[in-house]
């Protein structure tokens, strides 16, 4: 299964980027989908994830700012990212686990003045 991550860039704070992750296989049945994001010095971390029945769970850090769902129609994962900060910056990569957990390539979001 190939993952591929797109939507990333530069963004002024308070502004918004959409992210998507589209797989090579059906996700019709996968277990879960998921976005993390890891900063320059630290440890990569979970910001969102979408489980089989469309359950949604988020970092604090996030809740009320950003919002995951999925398009089954274009085996798609989609991260809406609102209301930008500069604490947001990273690497952001996707993640489905079909059981099997496969990564996407990483896609850098930056936001700043």
């Amino acid at each position: 299964v190939q993952l591929q991550a797109s939507g990333g860039g530069l963004v002024q704070p308070g502004g918004s980027l959409r992210l998507s992750c589209a797989a090579s296989e059906s996700i019709f049945n996968i277990n879960a989908m998921g976005w993390y994001r890891q900063a320059p010095g630290k440890q990569r971390e979970l910001v969102a994830i979408i489980t089989r029945d469309g359950s949604t769970s988020y970092a604090d850090s996030v809740k009320g700012r950003f919002t995951i769902s999925r398009d089954n129609a274009k085996n798609t994962v989609i991260l809406q990212m609102n209301n930008l900060k500069p604490d947001d910056t990273a690497v952001y990569y996707c993640n489905m686990q079909f059981p099997r957990s496969y990564w996407g390539q990483g896609t850098q979001v930056t936001v700043s003045s």
